[in-house]
């Protein structure tokens, strides 16, 4: 992969913070049971941990070759080539789209926090958003001749 033209973190305070509540509880119930209750407890606690930390940011990086995003240390993430990019506008979702990796009317949405985001169009036809709340910076890094 070249030099970034453009790189952007933005952080997912809201998902990462509101998988903590629910790994306390959990780690309560694991120390009121003991044996395979407690093992089953402790397994929950250390997926929605991992659920936290997997999704506590969102980068995206444009390079002259290619579109890359990745969701917190990168064990979810993406690439497509800009040479088959053919449009990237900012847009606004609708909130009940939500956040994460899922499919909508539009495409896939890979989104971390709140509704800016960039609609990619690709040669093929389709169409994906990336969430960002530097919509109007990826849209501008995306753009020919960037």
């Amino acid at each position: 992969m070249g030099r970034p033209i453009y790189r952007h973190t933005q952080l997912g305070p809201v998902i990462f913070l509101s998988t903590k509540p629910g790994a306390a509880a959990l780690l309560a119930g694991a120390a009121y049971f003991d044996g395979e209750a407690a093992a089953v407890f402790l397994t929950l606690v250390a997926v929605l941990g991992g659920v936290g930390y997997g999704f506590s940011s969102l980068t995206v990086e444009v390079t002259a070759e290619e579109l890359t995003w990745r969701f917190g240390p990168g064990v979810f993430r993406g690439r497509v080539a800009r040479a088959d990019i053919v449009g990237a506008t900012p847009v606004e979702n609708p909130w009940w789209w939500g956040w994460g990796v899922h499919l909508t009317p539009r495409g896939w949405l890979y989104n971390i926090s709140g509704l800016a985001a960039v609609e990619i169009i690709m040669r093929d036809g389709r169409t994906f958003r990336i969430g960002s709340d530097d919509s109007a910076g990826l849209a501008r890094a995306l753009a020919p001749g960037s």
